[in-house]
């Protein structure tokens, strides 16, 4: 016999600030807090996945007084106001709650408890069954045969043999409970001194809450005082504690029924708060039985509306050419047989001209029996030669997602990629660079409100997943031509909003786009690695390994493993009794390197664990790596540069990444020792000096500093000077150690507890040395008070050149995140600024290199450095050149200055 699903009231008001308090502080691109409505929507979600078909209702505390205020007017006058961050909140949630369809009550005068007990009376009389969704302890009082509590936060439910587990007495007596026990949070009063354990020993013994008022004479001690001096007001306890049963409502149980959702509101509501799976998984139901199959690996995703084709013969191609070659703008993909851009192989290409139309063209497929009827593949020379005089005509504009990689792939082919007018990655990361992920399906949920299918839908997943040219053309040619179609509708969605910020539009048209060819030629030149040294230099750091080892072991008085944090934190605490200085979020001893690297300035263990933590990662990172990325066909290594990943605009690198190898450590320099130049020529590294303390002189207007670096002078010798209080020629090692920190530290957010650790000084010293710098240089102190003061008034700070980088923390209620924000804004110009001139550099560099007819290459950027490979003779010409294009790539105030040097190695170039 099917039974009829309960009725599920939702006590709103609990669950949003239970939500508010336990969920991590989440907030959205735009700095709006969402954690609490997360907290209680997914909560909802839960509960609806559990009860289906379940009226699910939500109730809210109304807004000013209750009845409850009118009786005693300190009814919840213990209770802090609600926080700002909690009550922007209400207003999205109950949007979503009345977009899923969900009935909402809230009721002047009331509590949402009240109404909650109105109808979880009403269903008792009716006999349907009632679940009340609360993590509050009063509401234990509703509970009978048909009425059940569930706490939802921890999973807990409570029938009347639950409550008498619970509280020791069955439900009919909470409500004398609670009026015993009062409740500070709600500022009601009870009988002082008097808890659970005593009201529920005297209600075991007298029964009800009368009959202890009419025995109180009988009860002894300072406890039964305390009871006879409350006997007043325990009338008035009573009638605050009872949750009210009978308020008028124009429903009952048996009308309180879900809605349909509406679908395109919660689109909207998910998309403003940027919860993306929410979205995306509404935006795949959504699209339903609408959808075309690809096969068993699910459903494609792109709208009914848009028409994708698969090209197989030369007619249908001559139609799409024709399209193409009329078009002001297309947008261009390829699909390929491997990420590895050297070595990928293009599988078919992709082009649309306008929303909504798209083609796939398959030309390397390995056909399948369920493609068998399918038609034939244009083969992949013939479509690359009647593609090529589109793809290499600089005329002809281009937009795609990531054209970085197209570019390569279409240069393993013999094809130079020309008129590559937009990258909507690269649209999406200068309109804001931390709103969202940059790849193309996160794009796509964000600014068309669309999911896209995943290359797992049609390629499979982990070990089943196969190459591209393994997939089904039928399946393919969607994925393919959607990817170019959604291409082609984020650039007409994005390009709009940076064109309305003319300073983003010029950003984005004068350092990322043409930085996106130099970086492919940067790639694809590679860096020549000597495998040998590496191999050797891999044997000597394992043995350099095993020493620390044995010292550690000697150190400890035991064997242990020296990678197991858990281990470590026995032998320094327990064992070696070193002081705690931090702790884990589950409270256990911190073994971060921060940590160790505080305690290593006293004691000898952790100095040891540090070496061999930054000893192992070179030697698994790079020497035993860096041999194995050697590309077979060039003999070189190729990096992968990627733009759209550092918020501040820094350029980073994987697979290898560059840019950490160490270059203050023995090891990390012979490292660089392995990067060679070919025989007849010569590595020249070029590195902008100081260029954050100088971009910090020119964004300051401090005159001190202005001076400093007009003269020439060493920035760390003047800044020492003038801390100290010495003549310059005074400053000795030590002082312009001090002062180098300072410089730098600060340009980091630095505090004064940093700098003491780091230069190993009483606190008290440090934040002395650091007034003592704001003092001499106060041009820096009222930038970094004006730089916080309008981060915090927009949103953003700006590099030189109009880089935005939006801080959504810079007002956050958590002062540490707050701070690190705060941090972040001072640091950001600086770092923004000095990414944006090496950029700038590499742009000039390349159009010189590509015009001079010298046999030169660029082949590595790391962080303000560029590193060149140069035919012997050819040095002193390209020294000077380089050298002149990199100080005049921008105007500041102070002068820029590059440091050259030349080597056989990476490392003797330094």
């Amino acid at each position: 016999m099917k039974t009829n699903p309960p009725l599920i009231l939702v006590d709103g008001s609990s669950y949003l600030y239970r939500a508010f308090h336990a969920m991590p502080s989440l907030t959205n691109s735009k700095g709006q807090n969402t954690g609490a409505v997360y907290g209680v929507i997914n909560m909802l979600r839960r509960m609806l996945r559990d009860y289906p078909g379940a009226p699910v209702v939500m109730v809210f505390d109304a807004k000013g007084k209750t009845f409850r205020d009118d009786l005693y007017p300190q009814y919840k006058a213990n209770r802090p106001p609600m926080p700002d961050e909690l009550r922007e909140q209400i207003t999205p949630l109950h949007a979503i709650v009345e977009a899923m369809g969900l009935p909402m009550l809230i009721i002047d005068g009331v509590e949402a408890d009240d109404v909650i007990g109105t109808l979880a009376h009403q269903s008792t009389e009716l006999g349907i069954e009632c679940i009340i969704s609360t993590g509050d302890k009063d509401m234990a009082q509703l509970v009978n045969q048909h009425v059940t509590l569930m706490n939802t936060m921890d999973n807990s439910t409570l029938d009347p043999q639950g409550v008498v587990d619970k509280f020791g007495i069955p439900p009919e007596r909470i409500i004398d409970y609670l009026t015993l026990v009062g409740d500070s949070v709600d500022n009601i009063p009870g009988v002082p001194k008097v808890g659970p354990k005593t009201a529920v020993k005297w209600l075991m013994e007298y029964g009800t809450l009368d009959n202890i008022i009419a025995n109180a004479d009988k009860i002894k001690g300072k406890v039964g005082e305390n009871l006879r001096d409350a006997l007043e007001q325990l009338p008035l306890s009573h009638q605050l504690a009872t949750i009210k049963c009978d308020v008028p409502l124009e429903f009952g149980p048996t009308e309180l029924k879900l809605k349909p959702a509406d679908t395109e509101q919660l689109k909207t509501l998910f998309g403003e708060l940027e919860f993306k799976t929410w979205l995306s998984e509404l935006l795949t139901n959504q699209a339903g039985n609408s959808r075309p199959k690809t096969g068993e690996e699910g459903a494609a995703t792109h709208t009914p509306d848009s028409h994708y084709d698969i090209v197989q013969d030369e007619a249908a191609f001559d139609v799409w050419l024709e399209k193409l070659r009329q078009a002001e703008l297309f947008a261009f993909d390829t699909e390929t047989t491997s990420l590895e851009y050297m070595q990928a192989k293009i599988v078919g290409v992709s082009f649309a001209v306008t929303a909504g139309e798209a083609a796939y063209v398959p030309v390397a497929h390995q056909v399948t029996l369920e493609d068998a009827d399918a038609g034939m593949q244009l083969s992949r020379d013939f479509v690359l030669e009647k593609l090529r005089p589109l793809l290499e005509d600089s005329k002809k504009f281009k937009v795609g997602q990531n054209l970085k990689y197209d570019m390569s792939v279409l240069a393993n082919h013999g094809v130079t990629l020309r008129g590559v007018a937009f990258d909507t990655m690269l649209e999406s990361y200068v309109l804001d660079s931390t709103a969202t992920r940059h790849d193309m399906d996160s794009l796509a949920l964000k600014y068309l409100n669309r999911n896209t299918i995943h290359f797992e839908d049609v390629a499979g997943k982990g070990a089943k997943q196969v190459t591209f040219d393994h997939v089904p053309i039928h399946a393919a040619g969607p994925y393919a031509a959607e990817d170019a179609d959604v291409t082609l509708q984020l650039h007409q969605a994005l390009w709009p909003k940076l064109e309305a910020e003319p300073r983003l539009a010029e950003l984005f048209r004068d350092i990322e786009m043409p930085l996106v060819t130099v970086l492919s030629r940067i790639e694809r030149n590679g860096v020549l690695i000597d495998a040998n040294m590496l191999a050797v230099q891999s044997r000597e750091l394992e043995q350099r390994l095993l020493e620390i080892q044995r010292e550690a072991y000697d150190v400890a008085g035991e064997e242990f493993n020296l990678a197991s944090p858990k281990q470590i934190q026995v032998i320094l605490f327990e064992k070696l009794g070193l002081p705690v200085l931090k702790k884990t979020p589950k409270g256990a001893p911190s073994t971060a390197e921060e940590t160790l690297a505080e305690l290593a300035l006293d004691f000898p263990l952790p100095k040891l664990l540090l070496e061999h933590r930054g000893m192992s990662k070179l030697k698994s990172t790079y020497t035993d790596k860096l041999p194995g990325r050697i590309d077979p066909g060039t003999g070189r290594v190729h990096t992968s540069y990627h733009q759209a990943v550092a918020s501040t605009g820094r350029l980073s690198s994987s697979d290898p990444n560059l840019q950490n190898i160490p270059i203050r450590s023995a090891e990390g320099r012979r490292i660089r020792q392995a990067f060679i130049a070919p025989p007849g020529f010569t590595i020249l590294a070029a590195d902008y000096s100081q260029i954050e303390l100088r971009i910090m002189a020119h964004l300051s207007d401090d005159p001190s500093l202005l001076r400093a670096f007009a003269a020439g002078e060493d920035i760390h010798r003047a800044t020492a000077a003038e801390v100290f209080g010495v003549p310059l020629e005074e400053v000795d090692t030590e002082q312009r150690r001090s002062a180098k920190a300072i410089n730098f530290g600060l340009i980091y957010g630095m505090s004064a507890f940093g700098l003491a650790r780091q230069l190993g000084i009483p606190r008290g010293d440090a934040q002395q040395y650091i007034d003592l710098y704001f003092e001499r240089y106060p041009g820096v102190q009222t930038f970094m008070d004006s730089t916080r003061e309008s981060a915090r008034e927009l949103g953003y700070v700006e590099t030189v050149f109009g880089r935005r980088l939006y801080l959504p923390e810079i007002n956050h209620r958590n002062g540490q995140r707050r701070q690190y924000a705060e941090r972040t804004a001072i640091n950001a110009p600086m770092q923004g600024t000095a990414a944006d001139i090496i950029k700038r550099a590499m742009i000039a560099v390349d159009k010189w290199i590509e015009s001079a007819g010298l046999d030169i290459k660029l082949i590595m950027q790391v962080h303000d450095e560029l590193v060149f490979e140069i035919r012997d003779e050819q040095v002193d010409t390209a020294r000077a050149e380089i050298n002149h294009l990199m100080v005049g790539v921008a105007e500041l105030k102070v002068p820029l200055v590059v440091d050259i040097g030349t080597g056989s190695n990476w490392d003797e170039a330094h």
